[in-house]
């Protein structure tokens, strides 16, 4: 059991982080618009996003490079900097609605404004990544994945009609209108973000780094135990 937990780690924190404010933001959105009749593209986009997840952890394993140093070793350049350049468009955007989000919540938790809050954790985050390891980042990281269980412990607490529910998760419901298809695009938007790709790769080398292969030579290849790990 122990090595079991001790061995999670990229793939736990990368699908942790993909409920980020944003995300949060974007289903009570869907909530308060059309009830649960959203609640069937979580079984839509689940493989989705699991299928991303593990495309990019095999290469950030087998090449020993992170996704941006393989596309620049097997595409022209103006393929690496069209992608580069829609990341950071991407990542911009989701960074700020993340601070935005963890501003507007603290706002309502503590009722100081959320303007004050915003450069708050904005200077915290930097912080972290100036003055920390990515040791003690994954192990920080990696227990507040336990955060996650609140999320079933308001779903509990909220007493949902429950044959509502499930009717809504597995018997597909689709309104042809702009508002729901504008929502249904920001759940997959949110659910399969772009720095998802990268981040997968990066840990996956991070990890590796860790044990103590410092050279592409020595990070490359994966045996089909790793693979399956």
């Amino acid at each position: 059991m122990r090595r079991f937990f001790g061995r999670l780690g990229p793939g736990l924190i990368t699908g942790a982080a993909d409920d980020d404010p944003s995300g949060i933001s974007t289903y009570s959105v869907a909530g308060a618009l059309f009830g649960y009749g959203a609640l069937w593209t979580a079984l839509f986009s689940f493989p989705l996003m699991a299928s991303v997840q593990l495309m990019c952890a095999r290469v950030g394993m087998v090449t020993g490079r992170g996704l941006a140093g393989v596309v620049r070793r097997r595409y022209p350049r103006p393929v690496l900097w069209g992608t580069c350049i829609l990341l950071v468009i991407a990542n911009v955007i989701n960074i700020g609605a993340d601070l935005g989000g963890m501003a507007e919540a603290t706002e309502m938790v503590t009722g100081i404004d959320s303007r004050l809050w915003t450069p708050v954790y904005a200077g915290l985050i930097v912080s972290f990544l100036f003055f920390s390891s990515y040791d003690q980042m994954a192990r920080i990281f990696k227990w507040m994945t336990l955060i996650l269980f609140s999320y079933l412990a308001a779903a509990l607490l909220a007493n949902p009609h429950w044959p509502t529910v499930l009717r809504a998760t597995f018997l597909p419901h689709v309104q042809w209108s702009a508002d729901y298809l504008a929502t249904f695009v920001g759940i997959l938007g949110t659910t399969i973000s772009p720095y998802l790709f990268f981040w997968q790769a990066a840990q996956e080398v991070e990890e590796e780094r860790r044990m103590g292969r410092r050279t592409v030579g020595s990070r490359k290849g994966a045996t089909d135990a790793e693979l399956r790990r």
